[in-house]
């Protein structure tokens, strides 16, 4: 019998298992040109943490051209209003306490958080006379932001360079061997674009997070058990974190029976689905954590920081509410 889910994502995860259905994984599609990162219709804030993951999600869900959201409050000020029936995708906005300083001296700082949630509005579900000039002005912030496709693909190459754990390429299969430590991937050119590779290998690299001398996960399970679907799902939506954060996309192709697999579980264990979401975002910090690739953005380059891919960081998980807007 499957288990008990809050209503709030029950909604997610019956349109994710019929996305799913459709004989294909919706994340996984390259990174367009002038596609923008998950950002704040109005600020250009970026969304932060695991929010990208449900916001990628319910942008799918609702087929929205571009990945602008804001809250119904903001939305209101600029002369804009929710669609009738149109759906909020809740996100989790932390308020941190603690003492910054520690309590002895060499202490990591003493910190805890709190999650206030926050529903938000994809661009396309809002009407309202002003809608087009807004637009218009978030498209053209967001344009000059854009690193070339050359800048993207040498610091997705740097990153997963600096990543601990060694690759080697050869042979015709991608995987991660745990008992080695150790990612194994087909020779470069035997991959179609080079986003291609890059996204293969954020996938792996996820894999190796898992390793007990990381973050501990269950490696034990044969294909077509739930350890294995669980553990491949994570390593799926972990590679999607990593390709939104490089602005690689997520450039993998389909394998129905991983699909056949993932509907099962999440169909049994429906509630699985929020810890393995919350699992892919601590496995993308330490590949990929967000300040190395806001500074690389900057910078022109990414800088290894092996302190930092250890950091753990405390950010929102987002999903998607089932209640409609009572605008």
């Amino acid at each position: 019998m499957a288990s008990a889910v809050p209503s709030t994502s029950q909604s997610l995860v019956a349109n994710l298992i019929a996305l799913l259905q459709q004989g294909t994984a919706p994340w996984r599609r390259p990174w367009r040109e002038g596609q923008s990162q998950h950002v704040n219709l109005f600020t250009g804030r970026r969304y932060r943490g695991g929010n990208p993951l449900l916001l990628t999600l319910g942008q799918f869900q609702r087929g929205a051209p571009e990945p602008f959201w804001c809250g119904y409050g903001e939305a209101r000020r600029h002369g804009l209003v929710p669609r009738r029936g149109s759906k909020a995708v809740i996100i989790l906005k932390p308020i941190v306490f603690g003492d910054d300083d520690g309590t002895d001296a060499g202490e990591s700082p003493r910190r805890r958080a709190i999650f206030r949630t926050v529903p938000v509005f994809n661009a396309a579900d809002l009407v309202g006379d002003s809608l087009t000039n807004v637009l218009a002005q978030r498209r053209t912030a967001e344009s000059p932001s854009h690193s070339s496709a050359p800048q993207r693909l040498e610091r997705a190459e740097q990153i997963l360079t600096t990543w601990p754990v060694p690759c080697q390429h050869g042979g015709g299969q991608a995987f991660y061997d745990p008992g080695r430590d150790c990612i194994v991937l087909p020779c470069r050119e035997r991959f179609d674009t080079a986003a291609g590779l890059y996204a293969t290998w954020a996938h792996e690299a996820v894999h190796s997070t898992g390793h007990s001398s990381r973050l501990n996960r269950d490696m034990t399970g044969t294909f077509g058990s739930d350890a294995y679907a669980r553990e491949e799902l994570i390593a799926e939506l972990g590679a999607v974190l990593v390709g939104t954060r490089l602005e690689i996309g997520c450039d993998l192709s389909n394998h129905v029976a991983y699909l056949d697999h993932w509907i099962r579980l999440l169909q049994e264990q429906p509630g699985i689905l929020m810890p393995v979401l919350q699992q892919a975002r601590q496995a993308a910090d330490l590949i990929c954590p967000e300040d190395d690739v806001d500074e690389a953005c900057t910078a022109g380059q990414a800088q290894s920081n092996a302190d930092g891919r250890r950091r753990m960081r405390h950010e929102p998980q987002a999903v998607l509410t089932s209640s409609p807007s009572t605008a």
